[in-house]
């Protein structure tokens, strides 16, 4: 997806809140909106106080989110719905534009002026706010109110904890990385999807030789070679080697794990797993989606959205069955449980520290009833999302898409982890120093030892 400005945390939000691109299109053609046209309109600020906060004499309190289809008619409904339901404990809400809001709210919550609700999406992020005592401890509430926790992904929680505690309250929708395949490709060459990362480098060798190119990469736009060391990290050492670099430890990338991943990422590119001269090719153009639907590579791993992409932009690729799709495969003697997933565990709603006592009431509250009521749920689903709601496949019923939401549903509820993407759990600053070393040891400029060592120079900051 097309940046709006220059920053790493830009570039990541606009690439995992791909839904809030284009509301009121089908599946496909909301994820191609978010693959040519970019993420909502940049620039201007808030759009004005909503109306149906206005009503009621009692307390209220004050929620900030993002403008601009699909997410924000989502959205602005479960608020009017709560606002009705409640007279006298109100939301009142703003709806302001993606690069605005990333402005906005920071200054609001530097200066203690933060709105009662606040929208993000968790991870390093969010960790920046606890650090300033600016958010609230949820813990012990969801504690108090565990139908409220047990109802939600348990994968999504991952991004609002920070040191054991929990800040922020998940919402919405779900989007994992997908290892997808070209069904037609693989019936030319007669062979069947990887079970195990040793069939993957055995079908790398197959591929090579019929010459199609094993794997797509979009690598010029460096998050996607990171989604290969998401899953190699996990599959090899399991979901606490990143853990520990999130969670800050000395040297936690030198992990014996760390190492070995890096090192099987390197003999990957040796053994000319991916296309030819992939470190040119752009994310942003959808160039990797159309080797794959051509024909021209065999797999790809990408995020949930290139479904519709491929679905929009590759004719009748789609439609005929000739898109494939599975989580990434096991690694022989990993310790990693291959039901984790990466990518976007959800969206995150946090109560400010600064709000009264009553306004805090209002936000839990919301967080109970509000949030994710099953007219939110359908709403969602609409735009083609998957609510990290426990028992939201039901609402697939009916939609041409129902196989693909069923899967995405199914990875993304059974996950015991679903961790976040490394530049998002990170902060801005550790992430830019992230990509630009990936890009390196894709390039094979750097060894996995000196990606190691660079990597923890910069734990924590």
């Amino acid at each position: 997806m097309r940046r709006t400005e220059n920053s790493v945390e830009s570039r990541t939000t606009s690439r995992r809140a791909f839904l809030s691109l284009s509301m009121g299109l089908p599946l496909g053609a909301a994820l191609a909106a978010c693959g040519t046209s970019g993420p909502a309109p940049s620039g201007g600020g808030a759009s004005g106080a909503a109306a149906g906060g206005n009503g009621g004499g009692g307390a209220k309190a004050s929620y900030w989110f993002l403008s601009g289809p699909p997410g924000e008619a989502p959205r602005t409904a479960a608020v009017k719905r709560f606002n009705q339901a409640n007279p006298n404990g109100q939301i009142d809400f703003n709806v302001i534009q993606n690069d605005a809001y990333k402005t906005k709210i920071k200054t609001a919550i530097g200066a203690g002026q933060a709105p009662t609700i606040i929208w993000g999406w968790g991870g390093g992020g969010l960790r920046s706010y606890v650090q300033a005592g600016q958010v609230e401890d949820l813990t012990s509430w969801f504690d108090q109110n565990a139908a409220v926790k047990d109802r939600l992904f348990p994968g999504a929680f991952g991004a609002a904890t920070i040191d054991g505690k929990i800040y922020a309250m998940p919402c919405e929708t779900v989007q994992p990385i997908v290892l997808f395949y070209n069904k037609k490709v693989f019936e030319k060459v007669g062979v069947q999807p990887p079970q195990s990362y040793g069939d993957i480098l055995d079908l790398v060798k197959k591929f090579n030789a019929e010459g199609i190119a094993p794997f797509s990469l979009g690598g010029q736009s460096r998050w996607t070679n990171m989604m290969w060391l998401e899953f190699l990290f996990d599959r090899i050492g399991g979901s606490e080697v990143f853990q520990a670099v999130f969670d800050g430890e000395k040297d936690a990338w030198n992990n014996p794990a760390s190492i070995e991943a890096l090192t099987k990422m390197q003999e990957l590119i040796k053994a000319n797993g991916f296309i030819k001269g992939f470190s040119s090719i752009t994310a942003d153009s959808n160039a990797d989606q159309a080797l794959l639907y051509t024909g021209k590579a065999a797999m790809m791993l990408h995020g949930s959205w290139s479904y519709g992409i491929q679905q929009a932009q590759g004719g009748d690729f789609v439609s005929s069955g000739g898109l494939g799709f599975m989580n990434f495969p096991p690694i022989d003697g990993g310790k990693g449980d291959p039901s984790d997933t990466v990518g976007n565990p959800g969206q995150y709603l946090s109560i400010s520290s600064k709000a009264t006592p009553e306004q805090k009431e209002i936000a839990k509250k919301f967080f109970a009833s509000g949030v994710l009521d099953e007219a939110e749920q359908k709403e969602w689903v609409g735009t083609g999302g998957v609510p990290i709601v426990n028992g939201s496949d039901k609402l697939f019923t009916g939609s041409k898409d129902a196989e693909f939401l069923n899967f995405i549903y199914g990875v993304s509820s059974k996950a015991k982890v679903f961790a976040q993407s490394w530049d998002q759990a990170l902060s801005p600053t550790a992430a830019e120093v992230l990509l630009d070393n990936i890009a390196k040891l894709f390039q094979l400029s750097i060894s996995p030892q000196q990606f190691a060592t660079n990597m923890n120079a910069v734990i924590g900051k």
